[in-house]
């Protein structure tokens, strides 16, 4: 069950034309950053939008109600019981007024010229079904201070096959037409996460014109804790994402091809994180067997070095690990 509350009455006569943009943020355990999210939205030079904030089940919900107060005004607050990440955006899709559709994870934050550029793009070229721009990674981890198409670039053109080979990778900042998004089916309530992915698959695989630029337009927070920061979460359901593609889409034999190949690339990495908690974990023979079920694909001279030092001295390990995340990378990758 949803409760939908919308802006209070000084806003209604405003409020009588749709705006060409809906900004989407689904809210759970990210109360200390919702504020922040909010500023970067209502500071936008590009006015014509409205914001659509989703409470999927918050468990801190006084805390959360709290923080939006001072918004209340300014935005459509829908409150539901927890069903997840893509319940909760197409619980934001269904009362969307916009044109376009554009995501904010509720602890990210944009640039003033995100909806400017973004809506410029769309508007100036109506072949494109989704755009994205580049971002900066901040917060905790690895990573911290890059722009997202450092770690992660888009090259050539989007297409089904280059998103399932990582060729390209939409960054989480994607404006979208709505018709394009109701169009390819809503986001997946069944998935708790890489949703988008799943999405965007679908979208390029319908025949829709994914384009990115490189201009950086937004700021996207890595902190620990949260599901992405999890590598044997984020594998799995990637690998539910892939296997939903293979059993559901008409896919030609080299999008078939390429897809059997990632999906034997991400098993073999879900062994391999699998391997690495294991080993911080205490359980040795489960490192060693999850490790050596990775490397039968890797093959990487590295992780078979790893395997014969966890065999005859696990300790030592162990303690080279713990001293490479410390001193080296200076943070908790044990996850």
């Amino acid at each position: 069950m949803s409760q939908v509350n919308t802006p209070g009455s000084s806003d209604i006569e405003a409020r009588q034309t749709n705006p060409l943009v809906s900004v989407i943020i689904p809210v759970y355990n990210a109360t200390q950053y919702i504020a922040e999210a909010l500023d970067s939205i209502f500071a936008q030079t590009f006015t014509d939008y409205e914001v659509i904030v989703i409470n999927d089940g918050c468990p801190d919900t006084p805390n959360l109600e709290r923080a939006l107060r001072p918004y209340r005004e300014r935005i459509v607050y829908i409150k539901q019981e927890n069903q997840g990440v893509s319940s909760a955006r197409n619980a934001g899709l269904r009362v969307a007024r916009g044109r376009y559709v554009a995501q904010c994870d509720s602890d990210d934050a944009w640039e003033p010229e995100y909806l400017a550029v973004q809506t410029a793009m769309l508007e100036r070229d109506p072949s494109i079904d989704l755009l994205y721009p580049n971002g900066l990674i901040f917060g905790d981890g690895l990573g911290a201070g890059r722009k997202c198409m450092d770690l992660s670039p888009s090259e050539g053109e989007v297409t089904f096959k280059s998103l399932i080979t990582q060729q390209c990778t939409v960054t989480m900042f994607a404006t979208t037409r709505l018709e394009t998004v109701v169009r390819a089916g809503m986001f997946d309530e069944s998935l708790r996460s890489s949703e988008d992915f799943d999405l965007w698959l679908r979208i390029a695989k319908g025949g829709g014109r994914i384009v990115y630029h490189q201009r950086v337009l937004a700021r996207y927070r890595r902190r620990g804790g949260s599901l992405s920061s999890d590598p044997v979460w984020m594998c799995e359901h990637i690998l539910k994402v892939m296997d939903k593609s293979a059993r559901t889409l008409e896919l030609t034999p080299d999008e078939r091809e390429a897809l059997e190949q990632q999906r034997a690339r991400f098993r073999a990495t879900l062994r391999f994180c699998e391997g690495k908690k294991a080993l911080f974990q205490g359980d040795v023979k489960e490192a060693i067997g999850a490790l050596t079920e990775a490397n039968a694909f890797f093959r990487s001279p590295k992780t078979s070095l790893i395997i014969f030092l966890l065999r005859f001295a696990p300790r030592l390990m162990l303690h080279a690990y713990d001293v490479r995340d410390r001193f080296i990378f200076r943070t908790d990758t044990k996850f």
